[in-house]
This record gives C-alpha cells, structure tokens and sequence, in this order.
C-alpha cells in the first residue's frame, strides 16, 4: 500500500496561465524551487534545485497542456525517489481548479506529513503569486 497527498485549489486566473505556473522552470522558481531546470514535455529531464544538499531530478511522466502535468522522480530522497506528483486543471466561471497529488509514499511517516503540509503552504504561494503577483523569497517558503 502507497499513500498520497491530495491538495485542490481555485486559481482566479486562466487554466494557461495556471499550467505555465506550474510547468516552466522560471515559473516554478517564482514559488517552488530555487532554481529549476528542464523543458516542459514529456519525457524530458527536471532539475529541481533546492539547496546543494537538494538537487534533485525528476522526468516529465505527463504532459497534456494545459489539463496536466506531472514529474516521477529520479533522483532524490529516499521518500520521494518512489513518488510523483503532478496538476490536473480544469476551467470553470472564471477559475481554474488546480488538483495537486503527490503520490507513491512507501510510508505514512514524518517526511510524508510534512510534505503534505509543505505543500498546502507552497499552494498558497502558487495562488498569490498567479493572483497577486507575490513572490515569497526562496528563504521564506517552509
């Protein structure tokens, strides 16, 4: 048995803009990573640099703009090399439905837990910086 996180969010904003957001290196850099790296197709490799102690990889696993988008990871912790995770939007009265999951947890354990939590709060972010245009620096997003 495997576990998984599942977050949905409304996004005020187009679903194009929303799947740019959450599929470009420079746009995931805005909420997510420190510095991203990779080209948004299937396939293709991810690099998603955190810290020099997290430099992880990962492989587009999905790809079908702008519906949805997911990375299976390669290379990184031992919790997450099992996992993937990924956005699937839809667009309905002016708001696009993001649904995050982030599945293939070997554990229910702490790390998973706090990922689910991490998360929520880096959702949060993904919201303001597409609404908003609030960038929370890199330092400040756990």
């Amino acid at each position: 048995m495997t576990h998984s996180i599942h977050h949905d969010v409304f996004i005020e904003a187009p679903i194009e803009r929303v799947f740019k957001a959450v599929s470009t290196p420079s746009e995931l850099n805005q909420w997510w990573t420190q510095k991203c790296s990779g080209t948004p197709e299937l396939h293709a490799p991810y690099n998603l640099y955190f810290t020099d102690q997290y430099n992880w990889w990962g492989q587009v696993s999905q790809y079908e703009a702008p519906q949805s988008f997911e990375i299976q990871m390669t290379q990184s912790d031992p919790d997450w090399d099992p996992t993937r995770f990924g956005f699937h939007l839809s667009f309905s009265n002016g708001k696009t439905l993001l649904s995050f999951y982030h599945q293939g947890w070997v554990e229910n354990n702490h790390h998973f837990r706090f990922s689910s939590w991490c998360w929520a709060l880096l959702l949060k972010g993904l919201k303001e910086y597409i609404e908003q245009g609030i960038v929370v620096p890199f330092e400040k997003r756990n």
